[in-house]
C-alpha cells in the first residue's frame, strides 16, 4: 500500500509529539510505502531538522503552523460572496447552543449543526483550491463581523452573547490558525489523492488533510489519538474568558466530531481516550483501540534482575504541577514516621518554565519537611530525598533510574497515557499509582492503586510494599509479563498491519496498469483485485497468506496519478 501518513509537530522532525511511535512504526512496516505530511509548529523545531528515514518513505512535505504568511490572493466579489456564506455557516455551527432539553455534557449529535459545520468547512477547502489559499480571507473583517453576527444572534450560546471585541479577535485568529491546512495544496493527484490510505496522528489539525483527501479523493482516513486534543483544551484552558473558552471549546468539538465521522477508522491508545471519543461523537463500531508501542529491549536487563533496594521509592517523569509531588512529599513525611530508613528519589527535569518553577518549590519544601539528618554529633547530614537527572552520575540511564527502586511511585492528579507506569512495569517493578486517566487499564492488577490527592492512602500502600518483598516480587513479575503482552512495538506495528488491510479491503483504490511506454493495458489487472479483501490460497495451518507476509524491498512507485485512477506499472497489477 501508499501511505499517505499525516502528522503535527513531530515525525520526521527531530523533536516534538508522537515521533518515536510514528518512527518505529514506519520502519515496522516495510512492506508498504509511506508518504509523510508534516504541519511543523515552530520555527525552532523546522530549523532542527528531520531525523534519518527509511528509503521506504517515498515523499516529504511540511509546511509551517507557526507563521501566518500573506498568501497574496485577492478575491473576486463572486469569491467573496462564497467566502462570507461558508464562514458565515462555520460561525454559526460554533455558536450555536444545544438543542432544548439536551443533557449536560451530551455527546455531539449528528444532526443539522454538525452538518452544518461540515459542509461549511468543506466549502472554505473547495473555495481555497479554486482561489488559491485562504490566508487573507480568515485574519479579514469580514471573518471578525461574522463571527460576531453568529454570537449575537438568537438562539447562540449565552458566553457567546457576551463576547467583547477582544474575544472576538481572539477565536478568529485562533481558527485562521486551525484552518491553515485547507490552503495547502497536498489534495491533487499526485499528493494525497494518489494514496491508498490516510493516517492521521492526531485528531485535530493532522486530521483536515486527511477530511479534504476524503472529500476531495475518497481516500479512507485512520485517526490515531493517544490524547484527545478536546481533553487537552479543557485541561489547558487557563487564562481565556468565558466567551473564549466556550467558542474554542465548540471549534474543537465540532471539529472532533467531523473527523470521527468520517474517519473509517478511529484507534484510541486507551480506554480512557476511547470514553471521550465515543462521547465527542466517534461510532463505537469504528474505534479500535491500540495501546501505544514501546521498546522493551533496553529494560531487559533491569526486568530479569533481582530487586535492589529494600527501602526506596523511585518517581521518574516530567516535572509539573499535574504530577503533583507535593502530596508525594507529604505522603513520604508519614512513611518516614513508620519506616526510618526509608528514601525517596525523584528522577525527572522540569516541563517548561512552570515545571522550572514548581521544581524550586518542591525543593523547598523537601528541605523544610527533612532536614538533613545525620547519625552523630560529628556526622554530615543527608536528606532522604534527593532530585536527580536522567544522565548524572547516580542514574545514568533511565532502566537504572527503575532499578534504583523498590516501588515506583506514581501520585499525579491529571494523567492521560502513564508511559512511566509501563516502564516500571518492562523493569519488572512493583508500582502504586493514583486512580486517574488510563492508569488502572495499563496496570491491570498488578500494582496498587489509591485515590489522588490522599497523602494517607498513597502512604499506607507505599508502606504495605516496602515490608513484603515477596509480594513486590509477585507483583513485579506479573506486571513485566503484562506489558510484554499489551505494549511493546511489536503488538503496535502488528495491529496497524491488520487495520490497514482491513480498511483498504473496505474501500479498494482502483488502479489503471500501465507498460513500459505509460500507455494503459486494458485488461492488465484481473478482475478481482477490484473485490473487497483477498482470496483464499493453499498453504499449511497456521501459516500467514503471502499478502500478510512483509517484503523486504520497498513498492514499486506509481508512475503517474489519474484521478480518481492511479496508473501502475504492468507488473505490479499483475500481481
Amino acid at each position: 500500500m501508499r501511505i499517505g501518513l499525516l502528522t503535527e509537530g513531530g515525525y520526521p522532525y527531530v523533536s516534538g509529539d508522537a515521533r518515536l511511535w510514528c518512527d518505529r512504526l514506519v520502519r515496522g512496516l516495510r512492506q508498504h510505502e509511506f508518504d509523510v505530511y508534516a504541519l511543523c509548529r515552530t520555527e525552532r523545531q523546522e530549523a532542527d531538522g528531520w531525523i534519518p528515514l527509511p528509503p521506504h518513505v517515498g515523499r516529504v512535505r511540511t509546511a509551517p503552523l507557526w507563521t501566518a504568511q500573506d498568501d497574496g490572493v485577492a478575491y473576486g466579489r463572486r469569491a467573496r460572496r462564497r467566502f462570507t456564506e461558508a464562514y458565515g455557516e462555520l460561525a454559526a455551527a460554533l455558536c450555536a447552543a444545544p438543542e432544548p432539553g439536551a443533557p449536560q455534557g451530551a455527546s455531539e449529535p449528528a444532526g443539522p449543526e454538525a452538518d452544518r459545520f461540515g459542509s461549511a468547512l468543506y466549502a472554505l477547502a473547495e473555495l481555497a483550491r479554486d482561489e488559491g489559499g485562504l490566508a487573507r480571507a480568515l485574519r479579514s473583517e469580514t471573518a471578525v463581523r461574522a463571527l460576531e453576527g453568529a454570537c449575537r444572534a438568537p438562539g447562540a450560546l449565552r458566553a457567546a452573547h457576551a463576547a467583547g471585541v477582544p474575544d472576538l479577535l481572539e477565536v478568529a485568529a485562533f481558527v485562521e490558525r486551525a484552518l491553515r491546512p485547507l490552503s495547502l495544496d497536498w489534495y491533487e493527484d499526485d499528493g494525497l489523492g494518489s494514496v491508498d490510505l490516510c493516517h492521521a496522528t492526531s485528531g485535530a489539525a493532522a486530521a483536515l488533510p486527511g477530511l479534504l483527501a476524503g472529500h476531495f479523493a475518497g481516500i479512507p482516513l485512520l485517526v490515531t489519538e493517544y490524547g484527545v486534543r478536546l481533553r487537552a483544551h479543557y485541561l489547558g484552558a487557563k487564562d481565556e474568558t468565558r466567551p473564549v473558552r466556550a467558542l474554542l471549546a465548540s471549534f474543537q468539538r465540532r471539529l472532533a466530531a467531523e473527523v470521527y465521522r468520517r474517519a473509517a477508522c478511529v484507534t484510541p491508545g486507551n480506554a480512557h481516550a476511547r470514553r471521550w471519543q465515543e462521547r465527542c461523537g466517534a461510532d463505537r463500531a469504528k474505534v479500535r483501540t491500540v495501546y501505544p508501542g514501546m521498546e522493551a529491549s533496553r529494560f531487559a536487563e533491569v526486568g530479569e534482575a533481582a530487586d535492589r533496594a529494600d527501602h526506596t521509592l523511585v518517581w521518574v517523569g516530567r516535572v509539573e504541577p499535574a504530577k503533583d509531588l507535593v502530596c508525594l512529599l507529604h505522603t513520604f513525611a508519614e512513611i518516614r514516621k513508620a519506616e526510618p530508613k526509608a528514601r525517596l528519589r525523584v528522577v525527572g527535569t522540569a516541563a517548561d518554565a512552570e515545571g522550572a518553577e514548581y521544581l524550586g518549590r518542591c525543593r523547598a519544601l523537601a528541605a523544610q519537611l527533612f532536614p538533613d539528618e545525620a547519625e552523630g554529633v560529628h556526622a554530615v547530614g543527608d536528606n532522604p530525598v534527593s532530585f536527580e537527572e536522567i544522565g548524572g552520575p547516580e542514574v545514568p540511564d533511565l532502566a537504572e533510574a527503575y532499578a534504583a527502586g523498590a516501588v515506583v511511585v506514581l501520585s499525579s492528579v491529571v494523567e492521560g497515557f502513564p508511559i512511566s507506569l509501563v516502564e516500571a512495569m518492562f523493569c519488572g517493578r512493583a508500582t502504586v499509582s493514583t486512580d486517574v486517566g488510563a492508569v488502572v487499564e495499563v496496570i491491570g492488577g498488578t500494582g496498587l492503586v489509591v485515590p489522588p490527592r490522599n497523602p494517607r492512602a498513597l502512604a499506607e500502600a507505599c508502606l504495605a510494599l516496602l515490608r513484603d518483598p515477596a509480594r513486590r516480587e509477585r507483583l513485579g513479575a506479573a506486571a513485566r509479563a503484562r506489558a510484554l503482552e499489551l505494549f511493546t512495538v511489536e503488538q503496535n506495528v502488528a495491529a496497524f498491519h491488520g487495520i490497514y488491510l482491513e480498511i483498504v479491503s473496505h474501500a479498494p483504490v482502483r488502479r489503471v496498469v500501465v507498460d513500459d511506454a505509460g500507455e494503459p493495458l486494458p485488461f492488465g489487472a484481473p478482475a478481482e483485485a477490484h473485490l473487497p479483501g483477498g482470496w483464499t490460497e493453499p498453504r499449511l495451518p497456521g501459516a500467514r497468506p503471502r499478502w500478510a507476509c512483509a517484503q523486504d524491498a520497498a513498492p514499486t512507485p506509481v508512475r503517474a496519478a489519474m484521478w480518481p485512477h492511479a496508473a501502475v506499472p504492468a507488473a505490479e497489477g499483475a500481481r
